[in-house]
């Protein structure tokens, strides 16, 4: 049986640069994707027969350059296979979805290139039927699916622009993008966007629909809570000025930045061990440019410390991508601050997986004994459902130092661990785990 020199988890831009890159310098190269067609979520192949999205500007022709380079190289792709985990023997567990099956790869390095995720602060009424992230309702209409209705979006962050234009050009405009920056207010943090010129055009063409006055932009305002009325939903809007309104809609998207990907990964590098390095948005989000550029160097990387030639220097892409992104984060800044999240209704859903609230948080710190990591999952089943506290243990412990600061410190690995499967998994697929390469079918 023959490993692979490299494997590389997600088919996006960084880890199709990373494994071109490594192929470009000898090594032999696996790339696992568990969706069932390559692109990663700012490259989303559209379902056949559906219109593919408009890409902005700077993107356009992208894909078609990157999948082109692909298919001329000689790296094996394997779609619909999901990263588990990498076990104490360094071997590499990977969901093959299609056969219901674990297969067993031991390559001599790994490329972890699964992106971001999106953050979204709880509210009241967040966890009701009708509402999703932006990202999701994204996937749906690259995949042909437009939302029906009347839809808003709400939180904070170029995303929310970005998603609006693109429905609008799919004939399904938003009501509004519900903003908690004022961007207008931070005319200087806009000169930091002259880092990556190319993105101007980005940021016009997700403008133009503003400009035409086909969506509502509302600046300085938080989207505070979400309630059911009948079939619809109700969003309750508070101005910065504070004045207050309520808004009923069909489907609300919510999103609040973005952030690696990282949850329970395991370290850069084990020693003696398998050679460990992250690339993309998984390492710092900064954009697909970045991430292209960021895949290129995590590939020559593992390629030199296999081989014994010195390690490059991070690309001059990177340090731009930064400036750009630090200028947006002030752009796109809450007028008022982010709320503590303690202040929220007893009732406010914190853990979506096993739902558990604000209040029952505060219940089991009631006591006058300090929360140990254990006692925080075991006892309150935070971070015990599907996602293993990926999407609600940040919050979770936020809740936990707003109310206790003096305790000890927490972190989500500590509450969490780094356990493995990555993901939740069939226990007879991993019973009959089997040896990957020999057997893996080609794409």
């Amino acid at each position: 049986m023959v490993e692979p020199d490299l494997l590389v988890v997600g088919g996006g831009p960084a880890g199709i640069s990373a494994a071109l890159a490594a192929t470009t310098a000898g090594l032999s190269v696996l790339l696992c994707e568990q969706r069932s067609a390559l692109g990663g979520a700012i490259h989303r192949q559209p379902a056949e027969g559906v219109p593919p999205v408009p890409a902005v500007p700077s993107l356009a022709g992208r894909w078609a350059d990157l999948s082109a380079r692909l298919a001329a190289a000689p790296v094996r792709v394997l779609t619909r296979h999901a990263f588990l985990g990498i076990d104490s023997t360094d071997a590499v567990l990977v969901d093959d979805r299609a056969a219901g099956k674990v297969r067993v790869f031991r390559p001599r390095a790994v490329v972890l290139a699964g992106g971001a995720v999106e953050r979204v602060r709880p509210r009241p009424g967040w966890h009701l039927p009708g509402v999703a992230t932006a990202g999701g309702l994204q996937v749906m209409l690259k995949e042909g699916r437009a939302p029906k209705g009347r839809v808003l979006l709400a939180g904070s962050g170029p995303l929310l622009l970005a998603l609006a234009a693109q429905m609008t050009a799919a004939g399904c405009p938003p009501v509004a993008v519900v903003e908690a920056g004022n961007t207008l207010a931070h005319p200087a943090a806009a000169l930091g966007l002259l880092a990556q010129p190319r993105l101007v055009a980005d940021t016009a063409s997700m403008m133009m629909p503003v400009l035409r006055r086909r969506f509502a932009w509302w600046r300085g305002t938080e989207l505070t809570a979400i309630s059911a009325s009948g079939e619809r939903l109700v969003a309750c809007l508070r101005r910065n000025d504070g004045h207050e309104e309520r808004l009923e809609v069909d489907r609300i998207a919510l999103h609040d930045g973005l952030r690696p990907n990282d949850f329970a990964l395991p370290a850069m590098r084990r020693a003696g061990g398998i050679l460990i390095e992250r690339a993309g948005d998984v390492r710092e989000v900064l954009g697909a440019h970045a991430a292209e550029a960021d895949g290129t160097r995590a590939g020559h990387t593992i390629a030199a410390r296999l081989t014994g030639r010195p390690v490059q220097g991070e690309p001059s892409a990177i340090a731009r991508a930064r400036t750009f992104q630090a200028a947006l984060a002030g752009l796109f800044s809450p007028a008022t601050g982010s709320a503590n999240l303690a202040d929220l209704p007893a009732e406010t859903v914190l853990c979506r997986c096993e739902n558990r609230t604000v209040g029952e948080l505060k219940g089991l710190l009631s006591g006058p004994d300090a929360l140990s990591p254990r006692e925080l999952r075991l006892n309150g089943r935070f971070g015990m459902g599907a996602c293993q506290g990926r999407f609600c243990m940040d919050h979770t412990l936020a809740v936990v130092e707003a109310l206790r600061p003096a305790a000890h410190s927490l972190d989500a690995a500590a509450v969490g661990g780094h356990r493995w499967p990555l993901r939740p998994v069939c226990l007879s697929a991993l019973a009959d785990a089997i040896p990957g390469s020999a057997q893996a079918p080609p794409s």
